[in-house]
């Protein structure tokens, strides 16, 4: 992950006119997105493992497109009711009590959240199972009963996960509180090691059962590795609810919870519909969604946990001036770091699905259809990106009403979107609607950060956006050029397909570094040479954050 600054930015370069930044705090910053970078750098990639062994037992089958809409229940479980309160009330509540001489009182109200979180889930587990022939008639509309029965046996299966990703999305916001981003960012890998591991030995034997089995080991590794984390702090079960604390962050989630529940029933209506179209649809946008994530996962996720509680303590001390600096140097970050990944992987779509996923059951028409959606999710990419930092600035000042609302709003342009254009396009019209979607929360949350924090002068925010984007356009010319080149070159096959793929990748990732230092963008490739000695130098910043 890509970033910038060094101890002088100037040393180098004398002449440039940029203003000073404040170094510490960027590298800071950069360091700890650094950190939850490469920690999701080892997600991504095993999750990209995982999904290539999803392909070659399952391909695209209507099995498998049953299984992702059971799959998606934990998450919209977890989303709704740990997921919207980790960013927008745990850690900004959580941050507030990490101060060393605060530990003990930070305990007593993390032992009541998480005794909290661990009673409302285990009820929801006991419902799935109770329920869940009725609750996958909700899910999905396939034409084949069968297919309805293995969504509701998938969900049985998989919903002990909704328990073990509660008390681990709990775990995980007050270690971002304390700053101890590297058990989080190690916990994401193991997850996705669930599938990898569950699939080969089981697939042959229970068939796509194997899936929902591989998300609770994966759920359990994931626990296992935050926990050690927590080691110094004094946890155990708690019903102090009545603690002020608790009490602040169940006020600031209830906006965001009333948000949440529209764009959980847009999720389940994209699904309904997506079914609906054909039973091979949900499978397909699975899987270009899987390679949007990536980007999304390493550049403006990292970017936005990293910062958030920066910005929260810049909130607290009404720091205003702080406040715009930490925002606009992540938002430069996202920007040189999700433009090009935008380009990239919308020229080597085709090649880098036919990599990943072409084999055993998955077809070349598979890739077609997936890199069709893929291309249309790509439009969408770069507003959610920034749309990630742009939420956080909210949370941080403990302002989750306003998210919530332009969350409501923006589900609204995705059912008017849905509805015109699903008739057309299919499938693929849903995936446009969710573009759609993502623009417009971007958009109106970009408008109202500006009135409340002020404008943003002297960040270099639409310099930076502007050679982005023209290093970026070079750099698709060149990849698809040598796409065209290297295909008429290398051999069918296996090696061909990682040839082309890493050959073009690579020359257009120094094609597009080198247009960024033609166009006087000096703080990637000087962070880039920072980063490293600041990592391994002995009581640097990296050992300041573990101990939070």
């Amino acid at each position: 992950m890509s970033s910038f600054t060094s101890d002088n930015p100037h040393s180098e370069h004398p002449n440039t006119q940029y203003p000073i930044p404040n170094t510490r705090s960027e590298i800071g910053l950069a360091r700890s997105a650094g950190i939850l970078g490469l920690g999701n750098i080892a997600s991504r990639v095993i999750g990209l493992a995982r999904e290539s062994v999803i392909s070659g037992y399952f391909g695209s089958s209507g099995e498998l497109s049953a299984f992702n809409l059971a799959a998606r229940v934990p998450t919209m479980i977890y989303d709704l009711l740990v997921g919207g309160m980790l960013s927008a009330a745990l850690v900004p509540v959580f941050s507030d009590y990490a101060r060393p001489e605060r530990r003990e009182e930070l305990a007593r109200v993390a032992s009541a959240v998480f005794s909290l979180i661990a009673v409302a889930m285990a009820a929801i587990v006991i419902l799935l199972e109770l329920f869940a022939g009725p609750i996958a008639g909700v899910l999905g509309d396939f034409e084949d009963p069968a297919l309805q029965g293995v969504l509701a046996r998938s969900l049985r299966v998989i919903a002990p996960a909704v328990l073990l990703f509660g008390l681990s999305g709990g775990v995980t916001g007050l270690l971002y509180s304390l700053k101890r981003f590297s058990y989080t960012a190690l916990s994401g890998a193991v997850f996705n090691l669930g599938i990898v591991i569950a699939a080969p030995l089981l697939a042959n034997r229970i068939g796509v059962y194997a899936l929902p089995l591989g998300i609770i080991g994966g759920s359990l590794l994931q626990l296992a590795v935050l926990l050690p984390g927590l080691r110094d702090l004094r946890l155990g079960l708690s019903a102090a609810w009545e603690h002020p604390a608790v009490r602040r962050i169940l006020r600031l989630y209830v906006p965001i919870a009333l948000g949440l529940i529209v764009t959980q029933v847009q999720i389940i209506v994209d699904g309904r519909w997506a079914s609906a179209t054909g039973e091979q649809s949900v499978s397909w946008m699975r899987y270009a969604t899987t390679l949007i994530q990536l980007p999304l996962g390493l550049v403006p996720v990292a970017v936005s946990l990293a910062a958030l509680p920066s910005l929260s303590q810049r909130a607290a001390a009404a720091d205003w001036e702080g406040f715009r600096g930490i925002f606009a140097r992540g938002l430069r970050l996202v920007l040189v770091l999700l433009i090009p990944a935008a380009v990239g992987l919308w020229v080597l779509a085709q090649p880098v699905i036919r990599l990943l996923f072409e084999h055993g059951s998955f077809l070349p028409a598979d890739t077609v259809m997936t890199a069709k959606a893929l291309r249309f999710y790509l439009l969408g990419l770069m507003f959610a990106g920034v749309d990630f930092l742009l939420n956080y600035t909210f949370y941080a000042r403990q302002d989750t009403r306003t998210p919530a609302i332009v969350g409501v709003i923006a589900v609204g342009f995705y059912f008017v979107a849905a509805l015109a254009l699903k008739g057309p396009l299919g499938f693929l019209g849903l995936v446009l609607a969710d573009s759609v979607k993502q623009a417009g929360h971007a958009l109106i949350m970009t408008g109202l950060l500006l009135h409340s924090v002020g404008r943003l002068r002297g960040q270099r925010i639409q310099g930076t956006a502007l050679k982005a984007a023209a290093a970026a356009l070079a750099m698709g010319i060149g990849v698809w050029w040598l796409i065209g080149w290297l295909g008429a070159r290398v051999p069918a096959g296996l090696a061909g397909e990682v040839a082309v793929v890493a050959v073009a990748a690579g020359a257009g990732g120094a094609l597009y570094l080198l247009a960024l230092r033609l166009l006087g963008v000096e703080e990637v490739v000087a962070l880039v040479n920072l980063l490293p000695r600041k990592l391994s130098r002995p009581g640097g910043p990296g050992k300041r954050s573990e101990r939070g």
